[in-house]
């Protein structure tokens, strides 16, 4: 079943608009997911809205949104007063700017969207838009109410479509400096860089997420089925001691592991050439 669309409004680029509908472009459905069960009666456990003073439980209907003052006394919104908060961007996907991708920081990065047209006139419009930033390498950045926030987007294209991804403000990132100025400077010989950068060299390939399996959710189906089977419950792996007291002999070591997988492909490539050589001198002598 295709997921039901976040969204629906218009993208709107200058005089160029577009209606469309904003999608989530992630799920979390194939995780396990947990129900709170009563150990005594192994039935499901119901969670419970009550007053915080009277402890009875508060039917749906008197449940309302409160922004506590600093006096301690409560302002009550209803969610029709949320909804009067009205902005443009509230319908709209208004493309304010143009900036090249790499200049979008990516801590910045949060939520990733889909937008799709949701009528053949305006599949257009929409194409030209995708066209444009494909063709000049550029990403958009637009405002749009979702979630009852006006969150900040990138538009770029994707495919035959345009991705977004929802952008944190500038004061929702906390700043590098309090955590890392702390550090204290380390020198790094140029022989010690030289070994590190070899492995990383060694272990240099191509990004492709079907490699890399959720190895905890896998773990913990297979304590599910235990569980239920009865049988004794796998044991978790204990972490290895780091204890490294020579560091350059550290990385010595592990340019010797790399060089061991990488000598036994080059002797194969030899033994493979071997096999071939007399056939080849073979040749020569009919030539001759």
């Amino acid at each position: 079943m295709a997921p039901r669309a976040t969204w629906k409004g218009y993208l709107k680029l200058s005089l160029v608009s577009c209606a469309v509908a904003v999608f989530p472009a992630t799920t979390t459905s194939q995780r396990v997911h947990f129900n709170v069960i009563n150990r005594k009666t192994g039935n499901r456990i119901h969670t419970k809205v009550v007053d915080a003073q009277t402890g009875r439980e508060v039917d749906d209907a008197d449940r309302v949104k409160g922004y506590k003052q600093k006096s301690g006394d409560y302002t009550l919104l209803e969610d029709e007063d949320l909804d009067a908060v009205a902005l443009e961007s509230t319908h709209t996907i208004d493309i304010e700017a143009f900036v090249p991708r790499a200049e979008v920081d990516e801590i910045y990065l949060d939520e990733s969207l889909y937008i799709v047209p949701t009528d053949d006139v305006g599949v257009e419009a929409y194409a030209v838009i995708r066209k444009a930033m494909e063709q000049e390498h550029l990403v958009g950045l637009a405002r749009v109410v979702m979630y009852r926030r006006e969150r900040l987007l990138m538009l770029e294209p994707r495919g035959k479509g345009i991705a977004a991804t929802l952008l944190r403000y500038n004061n929702e990132v906390r700043d590098a400096d309090d955590y890392f100025d702390d550090i204290p400077a380390a020198r790094v010989s140029p022989d010690m860089l030289d070994l590190a950068v070899h492995i990383l060299k060694s272990k240099v390939t191509k990004f492709d997420p079907d490699k890399f399996e959720d190895r905890y959710e896998t773990a913990l189906k297979k304590l599910i089925a235990a569980k239920r089977q009865g049988k004794e419950l796998p044991e978790a792996p204990q972490p290895r001691e780091s204890n490294v007291i020579d560091l350059m002999d550290a990385l010595r070591k592990s340019v010797k592991a790399g060089k061991g997988d990488g000598g036994s492909q080059r002797r194969a490539k030899t033994a493979t050439a071997r096999k071939r050589a007399p056939a080849k001198r073979r040749k020569l002598k009919k030539a001759s």
